[in-house]
């Protein structure tokens, strides 16, 4: 009865025959089914919009000179990369424009498992940002290291009935979907009634077809507008990333047309601190489209309606009738203004500041404690063996890497750093079951001089990684990181210059967005200090962790042939070393 009551209540205020809770008065109202802009009113009811039109009541929000639209929803993002808790990204995003996030807890899952999704769950509840989940669908991403967990598709058919879990996110194994794995397929079964995302880097023709008929209706790796186009005939929305390190906007916004582009998401799918702080969350992509000749009312839409419509939230992403209030009011269309912020009804955000006791959160628990085998600064020696060895060669730019094969720098009977040549030694220390497995190798391209960094976060499987000039710089750099209970660390000559804590499993910390970013800064300015190459030398430094992106990479179990997907030795036998 009382579904009834508020049902006929909406009508009444609809027809003006009752007064509504709250009137957007004077603004113009964005259509984001026609793309036209049109003078109006919006009248809400209850946290919905009963009516855009003329509209009166006691409680009024000043529109005038403003544009009113829908919040802007993230249809891929992983939250675990802006290092933020739920809570905190909520506070940091709202200003922006963002009312919803479609978030994929990989990394946190491949370090707690089950566990991990639920915290995420918990964490995220009554924000004024609804934060909704697609499950894992690859922990481990591969059997070539160590994780914290294993998902298997029973684990995940636990979350279906939550109200926030949408289905399964990124298939990345789609090596195992075109094979009929039947693990990989149980995943795909159990969420055919939901929504299941797609990740196929590259994939075409008939392997693409299968692909697709198995199951999964997006992508958001498409690099190439060929490529992009395939998979949109195919029937796939495609979600254009433009993130800290993806940035693929440009080169497939000329695919997006008048016709076509319903189907198309702005994403940013990973986003860091320093990113978020200085340009932006889905405003910035809104500008960025602009920039390249997109009407900003075309890019909206695709942050709006046509990721509501993907994920099947038929009361969300338009300023319409029966749909929610969440509302924006913004100052300028280009660039992105925002003024005012309606979630449910009521504004919470206005004029720079945050209104309300619920854009607090709720507070955010410290979970996974280290678990690493006591070990020595002995135990990243690496024995000479009188032959070349396999180096990971950096790709400026790139999370791809080369497979060298080089002449080690050799003092007494060990192999080690050599900073003339800008060869490192690298390493990845297991922490989630004390197994005490080390793994050991060397990368060319870093660039440090002095000195090492280490962190805990080293997709997929988050052991800590380290690289650095000596085995004492590095060996307290990994300590550091440990005694942390995660988070990353700059030192030089055994001393710690800058750290930055990640208690939330190694991969999150439980400050505030300013504060999270000045830490990342001060990590980056150190490392350039150091001597580092890469602009993002952590983000570089957690993706040498990645044993599904060719060529070579290394885990706690050794170096990884990527092409091969097998381990190789880092001694490289009877072939020829290159000259550098």
């Amino acid at each position: 009865m009382k579904e009834m009551a508020r049902l006929k209540n909406l009508i009444r205020v609809a027809r003006g025959e009752k007064a509504p809770d709250l009137v957007l008065k004077g603004g113009r109202v964005l259509n984001v089914f026609t793309g036209e802009i049109l003078r109006a009113d919006v009248a809400v009811h209850d946290g919905i919009i009963a009516g855009v039109g003329s509209y009166d009541g006691p409680a009024v929000i000043d529109a005038r000179g403003g544009c009113i639209t829908p919040g802007f929803m993230d249809a891929h993002m992983h939250l675990e990369s802006t290092l933020l808790s739920p809570a905190q990204l909520a506070k940091a995003v709202l200003p922006r424009g963002t009312t919803a996030i479609m978030a994929d807890p990989h990394e946190i899952g491949n370090v707690l498992g089950s566990e991990g999704i639920r915290y995420m769950l918990e964490a995220s509840k009554d924000l004024p940002v609804d934060i909704y989940f697609l499950l894992p669908s690859c922990v481990p991403a591969t059997d070539l290291e160590t994780s914290g967990a294993s998902l298997s598709a029973a684990d995940l058919k636990r979350f279906r009935r939550e109200k926030r879990v949408l289905g399964l996110a990124e298939m990345m194994n789609y090596p195992g979907v075109l094979n009929g794995s039947d693990p990989v397929l149980e995943k795909l079964i159990a969420f055919r009634q939901g929504i299941r995302d797609g990740h196929a880097p590259l994939l075409s023709g008939k392997g693409l077809n299968a692909y697709i008929a198995a199951g999964p209706r997006s992508d958001h790796e498409c690099t190439m507008r060929a490529e992009a186009r395939e998979k949109l005939r195919l029937g796939m929305h495609i979600m254009i990333r433009e993130g800290t390190l993806a940035k693929n906007l440009r080169e497939l916004l000329p695919l997006v047309n008048p016709r076509n582009s319903r189907h198309f998401s702005l994403v940013t799918d990973d986003l860091h601190p320093h990113d978020l702080m200085k340009r932006g969350h889905l405003d910035h992509l809104i500008d960025r489209a602009a920039a390249e000749g997109m009407a900003p009312s075309e890019a909206i839409r695709m942050v709006t309606c046509n990721t509501a419509q993907y994920f099947g939230l038929k009361d969300a992403g338009a300023v319409a009738p029966g749909c929610r209030a969440d509302l924006l009011i913004l100052e300028s269309l280009a660039p992105v203004r925002v003024r005012s912020v309606i979630k449910r009804g009521r504004r919470v955000f206005h004029e720079g500041v945050l209104i309300g006791d619920e854009t607090s959160g709720a507070e955010c628990a410290r979970i996974g404690a280290m678990n690493v085998r006591p070990f020595d600064r002995g135990a990243l020696a690496v024995p000479y063996e009188g032959a070349p060895i396999r180096v990971i060669g950096l790709i400026p730019d790139q999370v791809l890497t080369r497979q060298l094969v080089l002449e080690p720098a050799v003092r007494g009977n060990v192999v080690v750093s050599d900073t003339r040549r800008d060869i490192l030694k690298l390493t990845v220390v297991e922490r989630h079951r004390g197994t005490g497995r080390i793994g050991l190798g060397f990368v060319q391209g870093f660039g440090l001089k002095a000195g090492a960094l280490a962190s805990s976060v080293a997709h997929d499987s988050h052991n800590i990684i380290g690289v650095g000039c000596s085995d004492g710089d590095l060996f307290t750099a990994v300590k550091a990181v440990e005694e942390m209970s995660g988070g990353l660390a700059a030192v030089r000559d055994g001393k710690v210059l800058a750290r930055l804590p990640l208690p939330i499993a190694g991969l999150i910390s439980d400050r505030p967005l300013a504060e999270v970013a000045r830490g990342w800064e001060k990590m980056r300015r150190v490392a350039r200090d150091l001597g580092s190459a890469p602009a993002e030398p952590l983000m570089v430094l957690s993706f040498l962790a990645l044993p599904v992106i060719p060529e070579l990479k290394l885990t706690d179990r050794g170096l990884v042939d990527v092409d091969r997907f097998a381990h190789v030795p880092l001694v490289a036998g009877d072939k020829k070393a290159e000259k550098v």
